[in-house]
Formats: C-alpha cells, structure tokens, sequence
C-alpha cells in the first residue's frame, strides 16, 4: 500500500482525522450561517463581527460550502477525512497570508481583518496536522492503515516457496494478535525482534530463529 491508497478498514488515526475533520466543519458551519443571519452585502470589504471574527456574505457562504466540505468528508471515511483536511489546511494558510496584504484595501472582498488572518493560519495549521496524523511520518507500525508494505523483489517471492506454510501461518497469526493487542508475552518478544527487517524472507527467518528451543524427545530406556 501508498500513502495515496490506504489500506482500508476503522483504525484510531482514522478517528482523528474524521472526528478533527467533523469539529471544524460543523464550526465553519455555524460561522457561515450567522454571518448569513446578520445580512451583510455579499462583497463588503467592512463586514460584521461574528463569533468574534469578520464576515460577510462572500466568507459566509464560502464557510459554509468548506464546512460541508468537511463534514462530507467525515462522513465518507478517515482517508478522505486526511487528504481533504490536507488540502483544506493547506488552503486556509495561503489565504491567511493572502488575505494579510490587501487589509484596509478594496481587494478586501471578504472583509477579513487581523483576527481572521490568525484564525486562518490556526485553522490551517490544525487541519494539516491533524490531516497528516499517523500518516505523513516514517517508521509507521505494521497496522497502521497508512504503512507502506515493501514491494517484493522476484528472488523474495522466490524464497517464500521454500519456507514451510505453518512457519508463515504462525507469524501471521501473531502480527495479526499485535494488532489486535492480545499477543502472547513469547509472541511480542518474537514479534519485537521480527519488527525490526523490513524482508518478509528475513521476517521469518528471525521468526524461526527466534523460537525457543524444544525439548529433546524422551528416550525409552532398554528393558
């Protein structure tokens, strides 16, 4: 898998992409729809307060359309919650610097004033974090839904016909445990050892090197 095709499947960095990206649009929502409420020309460069922010029709109505932008978002799932929260984010501080060298002009059209800039740089600045959360880092865990698996190289698969089908069952079977945190203290020290290569040949192999040793047989003694 990419950054740019998940895996799918509910994960906690889902949660908060969708729940981080629910919060901001319902409040450009309720922003928007106030500012709709107090009336103002569609391109006032003065605007009124709302929320202790300026606004007028044009910021109110584009308020509302990102809000449900979001939401939207939110309601489609936690990939699509991170790419739009990144896009938006990153949107919302090119406008807060956009918007800071036209205060005071007619290029003002939507009527932003010192605390709409900083409250589109914070805006911004949680969206792209929030966005990119568990997902724009190196080092991801194995169940991780944004963890890039290594693309195996033709003699790896080649060397998978040679391993026995129980031996990968097994470690299957624990990293499916990890995930789901009911891993046995032997599989998490395995498993912890294991983490570290990145060759699913050189996975089991310290998988089965990492086993503890059997006992020997017992021997019937002579009669």
């Amino acid at each position: 898998m990419s950054m740019l095709h998940p895996r799918p499947g509910p994960h906690p960095v889902h949660t908060v992409h969708r729940v981080s990206a629910l919060v901001l649009g319902a409040f450009l929502c309720v922003f928007g729809v106030l500012g709709f409420a107090r009336g103002q020309p569609f391109f006032s460069t003065e605007g009124s307060v709302v929320l202790g922010l300026s606004s007028n029709g044009l910021l109110a109505a584009i308020s509302v359309l990102v809000g449900l932008v979001l939401i939207g978002s939110a309601a489609l799932g936690g990939n699509a919650a991170s790419t739009i929260s990144l896009v938006i984010g990153g949107l919302f501080v090119l406008s807060g610097m956009a918007n800071s060298m036209v205060l005071g002009t007619d290029l003002n059209v939507l009527a932003f004033r010192m605390p709409n800039i900083l409250f589109s740089l914070a805006v911004g600045a949680v969206l792209l974090i929030t966005g990119g959360w568990g997902r724009l880092t190196g080092g991801l865990p194995d169940d991780n839904p944004y963890h890039a698996d290594p693309v195996p190289s033709p003699e790896t698969e080649a060397e998978q016909d040679h391993w026995p089908a129980a031996l990968s069952a097994e470690l299957a079977e624990a990293e499916r445990a990890y995930a789901l945190h009911y891993a046995t203290p032997e599989q998490l020290r395995r498993l912890d050892l294991v983490h570290r290569y990145r060759s699913p040949a050189d996975r089991r192999r310290i998988w089965q090197d990492s086993a503890p040793p059997q006992p020997p047989d017992s021997v019937t003694p002579a009669p």
